[in-house]
């Protein structure tokens, strides 16, 4: 209780803060997602304690909220590093939403029995699949801004580092269910709220003050890269239609 007091607190304070700094209107969908895994604390910890027979709905259904909304992250992520380069982001955008899509398409497509049964089964999945996307574009992000020298702003730096932490402890967590849970269960609990301490932690340092948000001047070399990707994408798409039109002419 200590460790969720202390979290509960450390949360109540970023919110502040970024409300204080206006940073709310740089990242929304970020404050949004922290605003409610906030009150879905209370409301958890609430029907726990007095209406336990209904947790576990609760939970799921809260649960499919708490994904939405990080996957959102992902791409207000990729909004704000991006934001000088609109032809990457828009590209980024659009195979974000078809990944996305394709996951939870393909796995709300799961056989359905009892709907919380079906929602806990489909839940522990949906998390799996898109925490694991989530980690690659975040991977994917870094890599292009390491290659080509982009700097990242102190306030998105701290987002990413942050986030990509709890989607490190997430996937170990999912890791760990399948090859020994039950030698690492009686400690994971302390570890998984430890750690999201230090997400928290994380958080509250680099969301503590404003930057102002200066255009960055934009890589030649990234935007070229970039048009040639285009380029090379069109022409083979080109290619790839008149070989469909003489197959069927043939």
């Amino acid at each position: 209780m200590l460790i969720w007091w202390t979290g509960t607190l450390l949360e109540i304070i970023i919110l502040a803060r970024g409300y204080q700094q206006r940073l709310t209107r740089q990242f929304p969908i970020f404050y949004a997602y922290l605003l409610f895994v906030t009150l879905d604390e209370f409301v958890r910890i609430s029907f726990y304690r007095w209406d336990p027979n209904h947790y576990s709905q609760v939970y799921w259904v809260t649960q499919y909220i708490c994904l939405a909304l990080g996957a959102g992250i992902i791409f207000e992520i990729y909004r704000v590093a991006l934001r000088s380069y609109p032809g990457a982001a828009r590209m980024t955008r659009y195979m974000l939403v078809v990944v996305f899509a394709a996951i939870v398409v393909k796995t709300l497509t799961m056989p359905s029995g009892d709907l919380f049964a079906w929602l806990a089964s489909t839940s522990l999945v949906l998390e799996r699949n898109l925490r694991i996307v989530q980690a690659l574009a975040m991977l994917t992000l870094v890599s292009l801004f390491v290659w080509y020298a982009i700097p990242f702003g102190r306030n998105l730096k701290g987002i990413l580092i942050g986030y990509g932490l709890f989607i490190a402890m997430s996937i170990l967590q999912f890791a760990l269910w399948y090859y020994s849970w039950d030698r690492f269960k009686p400690f994971w609990t302390y570890a998984e709220t430890s750690s999201y301490l230090v997400v928290l932690g994380v958080w509250v340092n680099t969301l503590w003050s404003s930057e102002t948000l200066h255009e960055a001047k934009p890589v030649n070399q990234f935007e070229s890269d970039y048009q040639s990707l285009v380029a090379s994408t069109r022409e083979q798409f080109r290619r790839t239609l008149a070989r469909l039109g003489w197959v069927v002419r043939a």
